[in-house]
């Protein structure tokens, strides 16, 4: 059944191209994923752990392995989150553009077009910071020519891909499957996939690990990943019903429905928001070489205990943040109202606003536990039983399943319009 759905799948025209477009895009990527940027030694970088581990090793999981080449891809697609976090808060904080992003899709435009615009800068405070650190570490062993030579092709470099990057994304949402940007980092986790099995089979030769913990990580993996996918499928649905109207000789209304307030509504954003902010200190830390700055960047590194415990709250905080961003119980209330909607049992108005946001905090709550602890969990079992040779764990799960769904939803729909049916088995 479900290679029968595939196959329908590429029995439409504009879904085929649409796969095909995005298929080519990520070919793109992976091509400049391996491109190194100008005067950088390969070879002694290579031979470097400085990419394998901490807040850097994380930086080249969702970037496809180029920060470990340092190619022209580097820097990913992160200035472009960060900024899009900081016009976030200033939307939620500065009225004129709350009142900007409300103006549909020409207000979103320009939300989308001035956050282009401050990547640019973001990009270049991290290429200098990258640029920067790799040419000061190891006698400068990492570059062929040091100072202006280097830093000013390399930074333009950086900020060129990101800015290409982005671009592709873009191109992605507008003409292929899914969110451009998400998929891009989808396709960058998926792409470690080689060099996880590789240091699986290292480890187990060296006797490192045993078969029977390779087999209970696997065990948890797939029981975290069937969880994962149970909670952004899971949904509190709020009952509306819809008075009888007589206009003219028609009758609207009478209906009833429901709203449906989906627990992992807004779980890969803020788990990208969480990662992508506490990610700033360590790139400041290379501008500043004091020993304050770099106790704070090794304080906020994965594998400290310190950062576990921020990166969990930064998780909950975003979770709530965001949901208050795309969800406004005053705004339902009012357009249920407007359509003769309302809950039964409650009137129009305040207790239906106090009705809703009850149940979006407390659905909300239980989405951003159940995130911090899967964004925690499987990194503190990787460095205590797998010796960090698993590159990615919680969070690039997340990521990965919730991109995973949120394209095969788009694919289902597409194949619900031309009367096919779907991926996903729904009860009765």
């Amino acid at each position: 059944m479900m290679w029968e759905n595939f196959r329908n799948v590429f029995r439409i025209p504009e879904v085929r191209k649409r796969i095909l477009f995005t298929l080519g895009i990520f070919l793109v990527y992976r091509v400049g994923a391996y491109i190194p940027i100008p005067g950088i030694n390969i070879e002694a970088l290579s031979q470097s752990t400085l990419f394998q581990t901490g807040t850097f090793g994380l930086m080249n999981i969702f970037a496809g392995g180029a920060l470990r080449r340092m190619s022209i891809f580097s820097l990913g697609v992160m200035p472009y989150i960060m900024a899009s976090i900081i016009f976030q808060l200033l939307t939620v904080a500065i009225p004129r553009l709350e009142e900007i992003a409300r103006q549909g899709e020409e207000g979103r435009q320009k939300i989308n077009q001035w956050t282009r615009y401050f990547t640019i800068p973001i990009a270049v405070i991290q290429g200098l910071g990258l640029i920067y650190m790799v040419q000061s570490m190891n006698e400068g062993a990492f570059v062929f020519t040091r100072g202006a030579l280097f830093i000013i092709p390399g930074v333009i470099t950086l900020v060129t891909g990101t800015i290409f990057v982005v671009w592709l994304g873009e191109k992605i949402t507008e003409r292929g499957i899914g969110n451009g940007i998400s998929l891009i980092i989808f396709i960058n986790i998926i792409a470690q996939l080689p060099t996880v099995m590789g240091n699986i089979v290292r480890i187990l030769r060296t006797g490192q690990l045993t078969p029977f913990t390779l087999f209970f990580f696997a065990v948890m993996a797939i029981l975290i990943i069937a969880a994962v996918v149970v909670i952004y499928q899971a949904e509190r649905r709020i009952p509306i019903r819809y008075a009888r109207r007589v206009v003219g000789r028609r009758v609207y209304g009478g209906q009833s429905t429901y709203l449906p307030i989906r627990v992992g509504g807004v779980g890969v954003i803020a788990i990208i928001f969480a990662i992508s902010l506490l990610m700033l200190p360590a790139t400041l830390a290379q501008f500043i070489p004091h020993p304050f700055t770099q106790a704070v960047a090794r304080w906020l590194s994965p594998g400290n205990a310190f950062y576990y415990v921020l990166y969990a709250l930064a998780v909950i905080f975003f979770t709530f943040f965001y949901t208050a961003v795309v969800f406004n119980p005053v705004q339902v209330a009012d357009n249920m109202r407007k359509y003769g909607g309302f809950v039964p049992g409650l009137r129009p108005g305040k207790p239906t606003v106090a009705h809703i946001t009850a149940i979006l905090t407390r659905v909300t709550f239980v989405g951003a536990i159940f995130f911090a602890i899967i964004a925690i969990l499987p990194p503190l079992v990787n460095q205590k039983f797998l010796y960090n040779s698993v590159p990615f764990g919680g969070t690039s799960i997340l990521i990965a399943v919730g991109v995973a769904l949120d394209t095969v939803q788009q694919l289902e729909s597409h194949l619900l319009m031309r009367h096919y049916k779907g991926f996903i088995r729904r009860g009765s």
